[in-house]
């Protein structure tokens, strides 16, 4: 009976181990049926399993763009989550990795991404990121926002397999947007686009960050010939009196990073209140969150065209 036992063991471990080495089969044939696509941005050209379902997103413009198309994500930085994501910031299946600028490596490690989406805070990141998956490096090109949009927008459409929510999506922006551009060509009026930091200015005009307002919606600029780069022109109070803006455009920063209620008393001083836009009740301030934290996202950007059209 003993003998018997053991000779039906031995049968049984050899059909598992049998059943076992043809599942391996089978999966690596699945493997290697899966379809890929190569994807080319700024920094390289990754090639990604099609439809990945691991993903992590490290900036909120990538997040904004997987939550449109009902992408399920793995990780983001929790760190000021912006209204429009807040949802994320309790759900226990989305690791917190940290905040825009400081990731934390090893909780990306742990999370086995199929990809990974970043985008300018992450830039000098990149190549320590893309050891751990695929990376896609998506920062909007503000020198050509609306075709660097696109380019991105279709990059997520054949990853993900959706154009037609992207399609459906930017067909309503671009709407939007001729809706604005028609109610600014009315007006001459003149504006300038300031980030306001701790008590300082720095000003952004054409081909920058926020040239948006300028180079897509329209508006004149108050200023010419500012400097281009992420940072802006630092300029001073002087500066803004001098210009005389009819429109003053106002990012609060510290209300967004020091979590500091924005002061309008320290903002609009008596160099400010001498402009036109002061005068005439036009100094606008833009959501920090929108426009800081999150610029580039779909809903950012169809909330942008909100703030600058109802501000008009």
């Amino acid at each position: 009976m003993k003998n018997s036992f053991k000779i039906a063991a031995l049968l049984l471990a050899i059909v598992l181990v049998g059943c076992k080495d043809e599942k391996n089969k089978n999966d690596a044939q699945v493997d290697t049926q899966l379809e890929t696509v190569k994807v080319t941005h700024e920094l390289g050209t990754v090639e990604i399993v099609k439809d990945p379902k691991r993903v992590v997103a490290l900036d909120f413009a990538s997040l904004e763009m997987l939550d449109l198309l009902g992408v399920k994500v793995v990780g983001a930085p929790k760190a000021s989550l912006p209204a429009q994501l807040s949802k994320y910031q309790d759900d226990a299946s989305v690791v917190d990795l940290g905040n825009l600028k400081e990731i934390n490596f090893e909780k990306l490690n742990e999370l086995e991404p199929d990809v990974i989406f970043l985008s300018g805070r992450l830039q000098s990141s990149y190549d320590e990121i893309s050891k751990i998956a695929p990376a896609v490096y998506t920062e909007i090109d503000y020198t050509n926002y609306m075709e660097s949009l696109g380019d991105i927008t279709q990059m997520y459409a054949t990853i993900f397999n959706d154009p037609q929510t992207t399609t459906v999506a930017l067909e309503a922006l671009e709407q939007k947007i001729n809706t604005l551009k028609e109610k600014v060509n009315q007006s001459d009026k003149r504006a300038l686009i300031v980030l306001h930091n701790k008590g300082r200015f720095s000003a952004y005009g054409k081909g920058s960050r926020f040239g948006i307002i300028h180079d897509v919606f329209g508006v004149k600029q108050a200023v010419q010939d500012l400097e281009v780069g992420r940072h802006g022109q630092s300029i001073s109070n002087e500066f803004i009196q001098n210009a005389n803006p009819d429109y003053l455009y106002i990012i609060d920063r510290s209300a967004v990073v020091d979590k500091s209620a924005t002061n309008k008393e320290e903002i609009e001083n008596q160099l400010i209140q001498q402009t036109n836009a002061y005068k005439n009740d036009n100094i606008v301030y833009l959501d920090p969150e929108v426009w800081y934290l999150s610029g580039g996202g779909i809903y950012s950007l169809n909330k942008m065209i909100e703030e600058v059209s109802t501000n008009l």
